[in-house]
């Protein structure tokens, strides 16, 4: 089944394989996603792909600064008939939901996703409203370099499971990618090839994964050398390492295996880890490399036998 919806992705997305790997890898971890990368490059193209082949009910937030946090989680309504408030969904009530050029509108707003992130529920007047599953956002961003953008703070960063970083296309890709669209093959065309039950399933397999102490604490020792690591700020949280987990899981449900080995974890670290973690003025003012830091780092870590 998994094997069938990797092919099916890689028909229409043209790209990096480990791109739609981390993304399959975060919808059975149960985590987010967060692709970055200047416009064209296909972040919705992918987001797209994705909702509709495994036939989920799919929601897309375009980002803009004046976008209010109640188009995010709804509002309630005064209904006139019945002479009582009824709340009206918002765009976060899907269970894909992309969330375009999230950095381009307010901090209050982008806040909005977090309860939903984190807790699978959106409060609204003090009602929770529990969000439809599987649930997974799929966030897209312009580098932070483009004008009308809000970095994203720290503690709604550490809510994605992973980040990519989303380049131009090779020459290869890009002939294929234009030859997809002269032959009408589009995001429109895409038909599923599993149900939104069939990605439940698969979570439910992904989590009893079997993860030995030994691997836990190889993971663990990867996040206690970001943490002594003196070009960073702060290293990653105990959230992170959690995370850094589910994912190994996941993608060793992806490999066919039903335990985690230690290249599970050096394989799903650098797409978990990055962008939690921030150089100091000093770091980067010497112009460290963020990614060659993190790979010294990963290869630095004790492997378990």
């Amino acid at each position: 089944m998994i094997n069938k919806l990797k092919k099916h992705i890689s028909e229409y997305y043209v790209g990096k394989e480990e791109t739609a790997d981390c993304l399959l890898i975060c919808l059975f971890a149960g985590g987010h996603i967060l692709l970055e990368g200047v416009p064209g490059v296909g972040k919705t193209t992918l987001a797209s792909t994705l909702a509709r082949s495994v036939k989920c009910d799919f929601g897309r937030i375009q980002f803009t600064p004046d976008t209010l946090p109640s188009d995010v989680t709804g509002t309630e309504m005064f209904n006139m008939k019945t002479g009582e408030f009824e709340y009206r969904e918002g765009a976060i009530m899907h269970q894909i939901v992309l969330a375009d050029e999230i950095n381009r509108t307010s901090p209050k707003t982008q806040a909005a996703l977090l309860e939903a992130m984190a807790e699978e529920q959106a409060t609204v007047s003090g009602v929770k409203h529990r969000l439809p599953q599987p649930f997974l956002v799929i966030a897209t961003q312009n580098p932070a370099t483009f004008m009308g953008t809000y970095p994203l703070p720290e503690a709604q960063i550490d809510r994605f499971m992973m980040k990519i970083d989303l380049s131009y296309p090779d020459e290869a890709e890009e002939l294929r990618m234009t030859k997809n669209m002269l032959a009408g093959k589009t995001v429109d065309t895409v038909e599923s090839v599993i149900t939104a039950e069939d990605v439940i399933r698969l979570k439910e397999q992904a989590a009893k994964v079997t993860v030995k102490d030994e691997v836990i604490l190889y993971a663990r020792n990867i996040a206690e050398l970001t943490r002594q690591e003196k070009r960073f700020t702060l290293g990653i949280s105990p959230r992170a390492v959690l995370a850094l987990v589910k994912a190994s899981q996941a993608r060793a449900m992806i490999e066919g295996r039903d335990f985690v080995k230690p290249d599970d974890i050096k394989a799903v670290a650098p797409f978990v880890i990055s962008h939690r973690l921030t150089l100091t003025s000093e770091a980067r003012s010497a112009k460290e490399d963020k990614a060659d830091i993190i790979a010294k780092l990963i290869k630095k870590a004790k492997v378990p036998v």
